[in-house]
């Protein structure tokens, strides 16, 4: 599945709920957001019928987001759900670990192989600050159980102001080294702006190799996070929703004034 720029569309990121236990001060405001009803999300037999129309034109990778995943009921099961779709080879999940050590055990047995964690910061003080909630203390104990557990992979994911070379940065760094973990640096976005840039550790961001399609909360395909274009599944179907974003995936994001970190992803 190739889109009119010859970049192979292999990689799909789908948002469960925009709500989340955290009030990060890049992605959240303090006093919550207006939350989407529980009829707006997709069910999880939609999304399940939608990875098995994605597997069909060509996606192999899939990766869960929020919002934060784990406080979406039943999230287990949709896990399950998915890992049984033959042609998947790559199913993984963005968290924020708050609920983690709880979750760890079934997510993997469930079928989830791979873990991205957000932390920002090891300093309780400022871990606190940021996200608005004094959980690093259970965020460690989540971590530690998902070790545990043997994932194949488990990356940090820390968003920095500018660089790596941040107090925080260093101490994330720190503790990833300590713990055997991979990390990666994320310089704070704008969607309104469309200020991004490429991910310190990995490839997000760059444009010219961008391999994905995003399933929003709310059913909607889009081509690019720094982009309004979005087609509606239940409007649309699956497969015709699919081949439209695949068509109008642009050559470079620009920017959104319709979506927001945490309704698409991030």
């Amino acid at each position: 599945m190739k889109d009119s720029f010859g970049r192979n569309i292999t990689y799909l990121r789908i948002s469960v709920t925009d709500r989340c236990n955290l009030r990060c001060t890049y992605c959240m405001p303090e006093e919550g957001i207006d939350e989407l009803q529980h009829s707006d999300l997709l069910t999880f037999e939609e999304i399940a019928d939608f990875v098995k129309c994605a597997v069909s034109k060509g996606i192999t990778k899939v990766r869960l987001t929020g919002g934060e995943p784990l406080v979406r009921k039943g999230i287990v099961g949709l896990v399950s759900m998915i890992s049984e779709v033959e042609g998947i080879e790559d199913l993984s999940m963005t968290t924020n670990a708050v609920l983690l050590k709880q979750f760890a055990v079934p997510l993997r047995e469930a079928g989830l192989q791979r873990l991205n964690i957000s932390l920002d910061s090891v300093d309780r003080g400022n871990y606190a600050r940021i996200t608005r909630r004094d959980s690093l203390p259970a965020v460690f104990e989540g971590i530690d159980e998902a070790i545990a557990c043997g994932y194949d992979r488990i990356k940090l994911n820390c968003v920095v102001e500018r660089d790596r070379n941040e107090p925080d940065a260093f101490g994330v760094a720190a503790y990833a080294k300590k713990k055997g973990l991979d990390v990666r640096f994320i310089r704070t976005m704008n969607l309104d702006t469309g200020e991004f840039w490429v991910v310190d550790g990995g490839i997000g961001g760059d444009c010219s190799i961008c391999n994905r399609i995003r399933l929003s909360a709310r059913g909607d395909v889009l081509p690019c996070l720094f982009s309004d274009i979005g087609f509606s599944v239940r409007e649309l179907g699956s497969c015709e929703a699919i081949r439209r974003a695949v068509d109008s995936k642009p050559k470079k994001g620009t920017l959104s004034r319709t979506h927001e970190f945490y309704n698409v992803g991030g």
